[in-house]
């Protein structure tokens, strides 16, 4: 690539969306915890929890099970597999474009799902999505939707939510939109923000994007309070990165260890339940 071609793809681009924060995240070793529902999680609602994870798949032999109320969890992967089997719920491959949903609802356990496939490590993203008080404390349930069944709209995958005419089969809810996408180098993408979709983010787990400024590799930005687009190109190495647009959640956070809630009688009720189904899954 020559330096004029890398000056131009450096140079930032006009948008009319502004960050209003960055951060790398903490923690080390195998995950970087980005965002929490105790502190970026606040603004960013109904996102409220975000781990860039880069493991080797040894680690999902391990299993961890625990517990979660109030929320759901989705996991994509950036690079690598995993094998993934939870009966009548599911099996099949997770890999770069396929999606774990689970909808925790009233209580689950889980945390024994995965087992390594072909790949000697993985890459992604797990995030956490605040449920609308409506599907908060519903029957829990999972999703495994494997890459072939997840629309794409050119270098977009469209994890969850409505966008451009397509919809994802995962069961999420109106009012949100998540995807995972890739950029070849100095590739310019836009996302055309549906309205009132309020809520911005985006994190990256391979190489940099230009907007605003030069977004990097582990990096999670969030931008103001606007459905205004969000203009995007991928710096000299191409960019894989996730985007998150909502509705803003309209309820205070009511935290537990593991839980998210609306009101405090919904999660001592989720936190009881927590404790009752725990020999369905132990």
């Amino acid at each position: 690539m020559s330096s004029q071609t890398a000056l131009a793809i450096s140079a930032a681009i006009p948008s009319p969306r502004e960050v209003v924060h960055r951060t790398r995240g903490r923690g080390g070793g195998p995950i970087t915890r980005l965002m929490s529902p105790s502190d970026l999680g606040q603004y960013l609602k109904p996102f409220v929890f975000l781990d860039l994870v880069d493991a080797p798949s040894s680690i999902a032999s391990a299993g961890n099970l625990h517990p979660h109320s109030g929320i759901a969890t989705v996991t994509v992967l950036t690079e690598g597999n995993l094998r993934f089997d939870k009966g009548d719920w599911g099996t099949g491959l997770l890999d770069y474009g396929g999606v774990e949903w689970m909808r925790a609802g009233s209580a689950i356990w889980h945390g024994d799902e995965y087992r390594p496939d072909s790949a000697a490590r993985f890459k992604g993203f797990q995030l956490w999505v605040a449920l609308p008080e409506a599907m908060e404390m519903r029957e829990p349930e999972w999703q495994f939707v494997e890459a072939s069944g997840i629309p794409a709209m050119g270098p977009a995958r469209l994890i969850a939510g409505a966008y451009l005419g397509e919809r994802s089969p995962i069961r999420s809810f109106d009012g949100l939109n998540y995807l995972l996408v890739t950029l070849a180098p100095g590739e310019a993408w836009t996302y055309e923000t549906p309205e009132g979709h309020e809520v911005g983010w985006l994190s990256l787990s391979h190489g940099s994007l230009v907007g605003a400024d030069t977004y990097h590799a582990g990096e999670m930005i969030a931008f103001d309070r606007s459905d205004a687009p969000i203009a995007l190109r991928a710096g000299p190495g191409g960019a894989t990165f996730v985007l998150g647009s909502a509705v803003p959640h309209p309820h205070e956070l009511v935290l537990g260890y593991y839980s998210v809630h609306t009101s405090a009688a919904n999660l001592q009720a989720g936190e009881a339940r927590i404790a009752e189904v725990r020999h369905r899954y132990a």
